[in-house]
């Protein structure tokens, strides 16, 4: 098949109603023959691209002849539905094949950039917009990586061919396209020498005009800053330059202090009019400075690039960038020095040796000089930074806020020229490896300030710790009726709170309560070694049912050790009767007397016991006081055995006398 018929085939393709995935591939096989069915060869990809070139070239030829815009050409309305134009529709075609990757990725960057070339500035506009329109598509990368390099050159051709005084809008639409479409960190989008636009020169009158109102060295004086503004390197170069504008820009702020303006002024002048028609270039005419210095935007304009000037010269170089780099310019006698080194030993009237010599002691002395002059710089800089700031805050309207917006921006360029100096690294960060630890090898514990993390941070949550720690709302000890409320409420059944949620569960809340305790409720503290932790909580805070359970009450073990010490007594006791010598003399009537004062007090505890018919109808509560009370009148009755023992053996012993 000829070339021809294979473009006959796109050409017909072009007329296929629906979208391009219905038919590209087909259309392709068709027209190509491709030895794989979903991907061409080189050859085969090589081949295809001259095809649609060669169309595309028919295309535009056609639309130029019939007078009718590029992107609009072959474009109709039948009854049903509009035809897409004929460019667009064979553009879709080649974007679709190659976001499927049926085709090389390049190939619709390279049709794109074909068709600027051969179109019109009017035209161009039309191609742009469908360019924006397939963003995204454009952007993916599978295709980025093939067609960045295309579509940048493309973009700055585009540029080079725009009026920057009358194409503003076009040119910031392609800018804005480029900054979007390209990734932050891509190098190519970036000034990394930091070269500046020297050819955009500011003109203005050299001679006095007659009939001028204004001073007309004042006017001079003031647009040759902008000589400055457009190259500042320069100003690092050569102290002299540096000098002369310093004592230009004395003069200019000296004159905006005397002229202030004021709020009516900043009001008539409503600056978000002057969006609207903004120029990017102020008129230089001496006819309109008296009118220019009462505007306060061109005010700003002025101090805000003295702001971006000071910044640029503050901003400190990589290595050794930041210093003058053109000395054998600068200093004229250290070349001529340097120069007759070089020659026959004979430029100064002394020998080679003595004049190297020379000259690396004048390099010695040049370095003092460049740093005096720099640190000179440094403090002139600075002085005229506040002054610049103050005139702008003083600047109607909303001042104060204008310059904190723009020193905002400035602190956020700082960032970008840091990055561009260090090689414009890139801002994604590859996922760190875990290296596996070796058998046996130790792993080094980290040292903590203060002996472990947690000590460390809370060390620097405060910037004046000692002074935190003494202050007397840092610790608040909370009332015990207040911190024990919770448990009470978990304590009280009608409140039904299940007991896996109970404070008590709680070791923390639990240690703390018994601590404030100890200190204000030493009574309820007592109680946690009968009743638990639940018996710490005060009284007054329980329902009554609750209450009860909780009451003093003598337990089993303070009734053993009542019965122990009664035990005890009694011993003790018949070791001291036995020791006495009288009770060997009246043993039996001792004996006799002790059973006869015993038997009574058996009688009495006998008789004070109730019958066991009432004890069946008691609670088990009255049973406890019962015992109680029976344990009680035993110790009663065993002390009472002892005194009345003491007395029958008083008793005796004056018989015995008698």
């Amino acid at each position: 098949m000829t070339c021809a018929g294979e473009e006959e085939i796109f050409k017909q393709a072009l007329l296929k109603p629906g979208p391009p995935e219905s038919f590209a591939l087909q259309v392709v096989q068709e027209a190509i023959k491709p030895q794989k069915q979903t991907k061409l060869a080189q050859d085969e990809n090589q081949l295809l691209e001259n095809i649609l070139r060669k169309l595309l070239q028919e295309l535009v030829s056609c639309a130029v002849q019939s007078g009718e815009q590029i992107m609009q050409y072959g474009q109709s309305i039948d009854d049903e539905e509009a035809i897409q134009s004929q460019i667009p529709r064979l553009l879709d075609i080649v974007l679709y094949l190659c976001e499927k990757e049926h085709v090389e990725g390049g190939m619709i960057f390279q049709l794109l950039e074909d068709l600027t070339e051969m179109s019109t500035m009017r035209n161009c506009k039309d191609i742009f917009a469908y360019i924006e329109s397939k963003q995204d598509i454009l952007g993916k990368q599978e295709l980025f990586a093939r067609g960045k390099l295309v579509m940048l050159r493309t973009c700055n051709q585009l540029l080079r061919r725009l009026s920057k005084a009358n194409d503003v809008v076009f040119c910031g639409r392609i800018l804005m396209f480029l900054a979007h479409f390209f990734p932050l960190s891509e190098r190519s989008a970036v000034n990394i020498k930091g070269v500046f636009n020297t050819s955009n020169e500011t003109k203005y009158e050299k001679d006095a005009p007659e009939g001028i109102s204004i001073d007309f060295n004042f006017y001079k004086t003031f647009w040759s800053l902008q000589e400055h503004f457009c190259n500042p390197a320069s100003l690092s170069l050569a102290p002299t330059k540096w000098q002369k504008f310093t004592s230009n820009l004395m003069v200019v702020l000296n004159t905006f202090e005397a002229q202030p303006l004021s709020d009516e002024e900043g009001t008539i002048n409503n600056l978000e009019e002057e969006a609207a028609t903004f120029s990017i270039k102020y008129l230089t005419s001496s006819k309109l400075m008296g009118l220019e210095l009462k505007d306060p935007s061109f005010r700003r304009h002025i101090l805000v690039q003295c702001l971006i000037l000071f910044d640029y010269l503050k901003a400190p170089g990589k290595n050794d960038k930041d210093l003058p780099s053109d000395r054998w310019g600068i200093y004229p006698l250290l070349r001529l020095v340097y120069l007759n080194s070089l020659q026959n030993n004979e430029g100064l009237g002394c020998g080679g040796g003595e004049i190297l010599e020379l000259a690396h002691s004048m390099e010695v002395v040049i370095l003092l000089v460049e740093e005096r002059l720099k640190n000179k710089m440094k403090e002139e800089i600075k002085s005229c930074e506040e002054r610049v700031k103050k005139l702008l805050e003083m600047t109607p309207p909303k001042g104060k806020e204008f310059l904190d917006n723009i020193e905002h921006i400035l602190e956020r360029e700082k960032n970008w020229v840091w990055w561009k100096r260090d090689g414009c690294p890139p801002f994604e960060r590859q996922p760190v490896e875990k290296k596996a630890v070796q058998d046996g090898a130790k792993k080094r514990r980290p040292r903590w300030r203060l002996g472990n993390k947690e000590l460390s941070q809370l060390w620097k949550w405060a910037d004046q710790n000692p002074n935190a720690l003494k202050d007397a709302q840092r610790v608040r000890t909370p009332v015990v009726s207040e911190y024990w409320k919770p448990l009470a409420e978990d304590m009280d059944i009608s409140a039904g709170i299940e007991a896996e949620y109970h404070h008590k569960n709680n070791r923390v809340y639990c240690w703390k309560g018994l601590r404030f305790s100890a200190r204000q409720d030493l009574d309820g503290f007592s109680r946690f070694t009968e009743h638990g932790i639940e018996g710490v909580v005060p009284p007054e805070l329980l329902s009554s049912d609750v209450r009860s359970k909780y009451q003093a009450k003598p337990s089993d073990r303070s009734k053993r050790a009542k019965k122990d010490e009664t035990k005890g007594a009694l011993q003790q006791a018949e070791e001291n009767q036995i020791a006495t010598p009288a009770s060997e003399i009246d043993g039996e009537g001792t004996r006799v007397d002790l059973e006869s004062s015993a038997a009574p007090m058996d009688t009495d505890v006998t008789v004070a016991t109730p019958p066991p018919d009432e004890n069946q109808k008691q609670s088990s509560d009255t049973d406890v006081g019962q015992e109680a009370g029976q344990s009680e009148a035993d110790a009663e009755a065993e002390a009472g055995i002892i005194d009345g023992g003491g007395e029958t053996d008083a008793e005796v012993d004056l018989d015995a006398v008698g």
